[in-house]
């Protein structure tokens, strides 16, 4: 028997009249009687899934088959991430009919930026129906560099080392700084570097000076304290509070550290959850529909992947794992591989040298779609529409092969053939984005063994060219895309994992 009181029981059933009136009146409207039992659909987004070269002042805008309700579109159902400027907020504005919702961000994307946007199935359409529960998901890239006839494209092709950054606290002590993230930690406005070390445990966070010259402050003392080896690194706002927070993979202790953002380049102590052993690949991206960030993991010595569900405050419950179909996983993407608005996890398995497409339900589950050859010992994954076609693309550092491979998506779920790039040796990383100004995303792979940094400039098409090479001191682990000084042109951060440096790349004269 109901303890509810026979006021609020009559109330709630008079509502629940009303509101299903009201949708059976827009459904009559539109002369289709079973719009109200249809789901809110997507029709379009502007900018358009996967476009790049998007004028940094973009608004977005998301158009539906039907009116909304309104009130359901929230900080919380409808979410825009710049991978290195943050949370977008701003404005939010209805056109047509209400069909249509557009953010107008109170500040510009950072030059040559991926940006995420998610919608959570909260939102609801005026005649009460939900979007599906997968919710949707789309990214574009801020375009990079300076246009015009008076503009020299050979301009954005130098670049100028301007300060190398140490690491260490004390000289002879290793850090083994492996990775780095940028974020504008602080929310000034200029983004940070936040550095990622296997010896020291931690992350230390150097503090753009923000006066346009691309320098450093030295890293904030005492550092954040993170797991034992920790390697992969993504950036996120897993609490959405608007304040950069980080995660790592820590390989020697088979687990994920999780530090929330304070707003000045410091963090909360780490959530650690465990995962599989030795994760060697780390995504963040939305696998419930929810539009809050999810982790997951791959990991090699497990021979798995370990998914972490976030509760929407930032806080993640145990992981569950499971089989990507291949052997030994080690390198993970993510990304919408078959244009469906739901992300799809991408995995480079090293046993088998295999790249995987594992496409989301949209439930936190995933269907192996597809695998193709990798080129060789595949150590990282990196994704983008490098071709312009609309579909995501792959790239991948194969180690010990001593090369990388494009592998160009159709769109489906399925990729083409790996195009095999030779390089020097140990190749531990690849990364994608527009260094020339030119609209499309060029390619960095970083080698460990022969201590450079190749740099491959993209013809439009996706074929990539060697450009020219930058030498480490010792032994180069990653480099770290960013426009350190704000002019809107691709600056590079440029990791050495042995010196226990960051040599900053200016874009341009």
């Amino acid at each position: 028997m109901s303890n509810e009181r026979p006021s609020r029981r009559v109330g709630a059933l008079v509502l629940t009249f009303l509101l299903s009136a009201a949708a059976l009146t827009w459904a009559r409207r539109t002369g289709d009687e079973e719009a109200g039992g249809a789901e809110l659909r997507v029709l379009s987004t502007s900018p358009a899934r996967h476009q790049g070269d998007v004028p940094r002042g973009t608004s977005i805008s998301i158009t539906f088959d039907r009116p909304l309700q309104t009130a359901t579109i929230t900080p919380d159902s409808f979410r825009v991430f710049g991978r290195w400027s943050g949370r977008a907020d701003g404005s939010l504005s209805f056109s047509n009919g209400d069909q249509t919702v557009t953010l107008t961000p109170d500040r510009e994307f950072s030059g040559g930026e991926p940006v995420f946007v998610n919608l959570a199935h909260s939102i609801v359409g005026a005649d009460l129906t939900p979007l599906r529960p997968a919710g949707y998901a789309f990214q574009f890239t801020a375009a990079a560099g300076r246009r015009g006839p008076h503009v020299d494209p050979l301009r954005r092709r130098v670049f100028t080392r301007i300060d190398t950054l140490n690491v260490r606290t004390t000289q002879g002590t290793t850090t083994r700084a492996y990775g780095g993230l940028a974020s504008d930690f602080d929310r000034d406005g200029w983004l940070d570097l936040a550095i990622v070390n296997e010896d020291s445990a931690d992350l230390r966070v150097f503090l753009n000076r923000a006066d346009g010259s691309g320098n450093y402050n030295a890293f904030l003392q005492p550092p954040t304290p993170i797991g034992r080896v920790a390697s992969p690194n993504k950036p996120g706002d897993f609490n959405n509070d608007g304040l950069p927070d980080a995660a790592t993979a820590n390989v020697a202790d088979n687990s994920v550290s999780i530090v929330l953002g304070r707003g000045d380049g410091t963090f909360d102590p780490q959530q650690v959850v465990p995962v599989g052993a030795t994760p060697h690949g780390l995504v963040v991206l939305d696998v419930d529909g929810d539009a809050d960030p999810d982790i997951v993991t791959a990991n090699t010595s497990g021979n798995n992947l370990s998914l972490m569900l976030n509760n929407g405050s930032g806080v993640f419950g145990p992981s569950v794992s499971f089989d990507s179909g291949g052997n030994a996983e080690y390198a993970l993407g993510a990304g919408d591989m078959d244009n469906d608005g739901i992300y799809d996890l991408v995995v480079g398995t090293r046993a088998d040298q295999t790249i995987h497409v594992l496409v989301g339900n949209g439930n936190g589950t995933f269907t192996h779609r597809s695998s193709r050859a990798a080129g060789g010992l595949t150590w990282m994954i990196n994704l983008g529409d490098v071709d312009g076609d609309g579909n995501m693309d792959v790239s991948s550092a194969n180690s010990q092969s001593n090369n990388g491979a494009i592998l160009k998506g159709n769109g489906d779920g399925t990729l083409g053939a790996a195009a095999v790039v030779a390089a020097s040796s140990i190749i531990v990383a690849t990364d994608l984005g527009d260094l020339d100004g030119d609209g499309d995303l060029d390619w960095v792979l970083s080698s460990f063994g022969g201590s450079r940094w190749h740099m491959f400039l993209n013809n439009g098409s996706g074929v990539m060219t060697q450009d020219r090479v930058f030498f480490a001191p010792q032994a180069a682990s990653c480099s770290v895309f960013l426009d350190f000084d704000n002019d809107s042109d691709v600056d590079l951060a440029l990791v050495d994992e042995v010196a226990d440096v960051v040599l900053l790349m200016r874009n341009g004269r």
